[in-house]
């Protein structure tokens, strides 16, 4: 995210690119690469893993983990590895529609798309008969279960225990995305400038269309927030938020506290983290990881886990 911003300045300024962009068979954009739970769904979700489950199974709490923009499920694999083989919590690492696959089909892919996973997933657990459900977001996935919330989604459904968003974007740290619609077509896509490493597990690429969709995401969300959006009757929120994140502004956090309260009129919570990390609880891959980026990640993993199981 942080490159598109600067790309957009130099588009400012004149400077424009190719509308095809250079994709090598070593990207996950090439379509040759593609996210591990198109593959082995049962590894990932939890209505596959156990589609039928015993009266304990099914009381068991379930976490939906979902990723950002332009991320896949790798983003939460450090979570399922904290987890490891305890058996009083499930997890499902739910992947975004259009993600994981390829360039072409990140492009076509609307907000919306990106969203029905998360939805397919927990249907498919309330149908199964699973009863304790948790949501656990990172960057964009916030803004999607914000507007689920919003939307009355689970109004007439069995709601989530837990809405756990890690630095959830709802205002950009750099203001251009909304300079997209104006400057999109003309730029085509966004270069960014991740290492190889994660070329495998993000998009290289952003088509400038899904940075329109992200746009409509947002401004949808920062409305819906300005109104007021009061949770289900027995769900809690909490966000988990980096005081210096490159790519979403903390005062997302501070939009999420005032245009969020519990059923019974409470305010939720925010606890702000000392990290310069986007997505502070994704940490492989990274270089420069401090002690600190480690101890941040390993608390927040055990107030996640100690919250879902209350």
């Amino acid at each position: 995210m942080k490159s598109f911003f600067t790309l957009l300045l130099v588009a400012l300024l004149g400077i424009s690119c190719s509308k095809e962009p250079a994709i090598t068979d070593a990207m996950l954009d090439s379509g040759k690469l593609f996210d591990p739970s198109l593959y082995k769904p049962e590894q990932y979700l939890i209505s596959k893993a156990i589609p039928n489950p015993n009266a304990a199974q099914a009381n068991r709490p379930v976490i939906i983990a979902c990723h950002g923009y332009s991320a896949t499920t790798f983003e939460w694999d450090e979570f399922r590895a904290y987890l490891g083989n305890r058996s009083d919590v499930y997890l499902s690492q739910v992947l975004l529609g259009g993600h994981g696959r390829s360039y072409a089909d990140f492009k076509q892919s609307t907000w919306r798309d990106w969203q029905a996973a998360i939805t397919i997933e927990y249907e498919a657990l309330l149908k199964a008969g699973y009863t304790n459900i948790s949501l656990l977001t990172s960057s964009t996935s916030g803004p999607l279960l914000l507007e689920l919330v919003s939307s009355g989604y689970f109004a007439n459904r069995t709601v989530p225990r837990n809405l756990l968003l890690v630095d959830p974007i709802v205002i950009p740290s750099a203001k251009s995305l909304s300079l997209i619609g104006v400057l999109g077509p003309m730029l085509g896509y966004i270069d960014t400038d991740q290492p190889a490493t994660e070329d495998k597990v993000y998009y290289h690429f952003r088509p400038q269309e899904t940075l329109q969709q992200l746009e409509t995401l947002l401004n949808i969300v920062r409305k819906e927030l300005e109104k007021g959006v009061t949770l289900p009757t027995g769900t809690t929120l909490k966000v988990y938020k980096s005081k210096q994140d490159p790519a979403a502004d903390p005062v997302s956090a501070v939009l999420i506290y005032n245009g969020t309260k519990t059923a019974a009129g409470q305010p939720t919570e925010v606890q702000l983290i000392d990290s310069k990390l986007h997505v502070y609880t994704r940490l492989n891959l990274r270089t420069d990881v401090s002690t600190a980026d480690r101890q941040n990640q390993t608390a927040t993993f055990a107030d996640i886990v100690s919250r879902v199981l209350r």
